[in-house]
């Protein structure tokens, strides 16, 4: 397998993916801000600690995640285009 399968393959993944949560697709953004704090309230809960959860990650960092992982992939893409040019 040549490196620029590879890396039109993590590209394009990465591109989708990242995209997917930048834009907020059917409100992924903010189900991993859900999940986020329901993690770290069942671990409050293990360790005894019954008080309300702090906000560990907002919507919009999550967003901006998103954002510079899409980049990442668009630049893994153009380098696998380069590759096979």
């Amino acid at each position: 397998m040549s490196l620029s399968v590879v890396l039109l393959t993590a590209g394009t993944t990465c591109t989708i993916a990242g995209a997917t949560v930048a834009l907020n697709i059917r409100g992924s953004a903010q189900a991993l801000a859900r999940r986020a704090a329901d993690n770290r309230q069942r671990t409050l809960h293990a360790r005894g600690d019954l008080g309300p959860a702090t906000l560990v990650a907002s919507t919009g960092v999550y967003r901006y995640l998103g954002t510079a992982i899409t980049l990442c992939g668009i630049i893994l893409t153009l380098g696998g285009l380069l590759e096979l040019a």
